[in-house]
């Protein structure tokens, strides 16, 4: 038996040991879904200011490590990156609504953009079969970002907090299917 193979049966053996904490788990993720979907402005907001921090903090670190390469060509770039991802993160965290308007109108340009790239790489694996399930995700892709742009400004209070709730409670089903499949293969 490979190492990859050795791996995959260890991996199952301890999915079937544990079956019940990947259930706990996925029901756990699928409540909080749940609840993410339910409140979606604050889910947003509370996902930009997350944002905030991470630019923030990532900045300093980044400023940080620019004086550690002084002297190089990457220098002044590390610095000028980290300076704006301070700043970026500080407006951010002062205005959060204003941070959730520009992710949101980010989010909708990579759903339309995702959109039809995938619709044009369905037309190229038209003669293969389930080219039309690419296509499927394309448009769905797409008429996500058109229905997210077009509902602008007011998609920002919902959009962001769907998606993450959207995000988790999938997750969730995915643990509770895994915890279900190795019970009754364990059985």
């Amino acid at each position: 038996m490979t190492d990859a193979s050795q791996a995959v049966e260890d991996m199952k053996a301890k999915i079937q040991e544990n079956w019940g904490w990947f259930l706990t788990l996925g029901i756990a993720l699928v409540i909080g879904g749940i609840i993410l979907i339910a409140a979606p402005l604050a889910t947003s907001i509370a996902v930009v200011i997350l944002i905030a921090a991470v630019l923030f903090f990532g900045g300093l670190v980044q400023i940080y490590n620019s004086f550690k390469t002084k002297g190089t060509s990457s220098f002044l770039w590390n610095l000028i990156t980290g300076a704006i991802a301070v700043i970026g993160g500080v407006v951010i965290y002062v205005n959060p609504l204003a941070g959730t308007f520009v992710l949101t109108v980010v989010i909708a340009a990579i759903f339309a953009a995702q959109g039809v790239s995938q619709v044009l790489l369905a037309f190229k694996l038209r003669p293969h079969e389930g080219w039309v399930w690419v296509m499927i995700a394309g448009v769905v892709s797409l008429a996500a970002g058109i229905m997210i742009w077009m509902e602008l400004p007011s998609s920002a209070a919902w959009a962001l907090g769907l998606i993450a709730g959207v995000s988790v409670l999938v997750n969730g089903w995915s643990y509770i299917a895994i915890a279900l499949a190795a019970r009754a293969s364990k059985a």
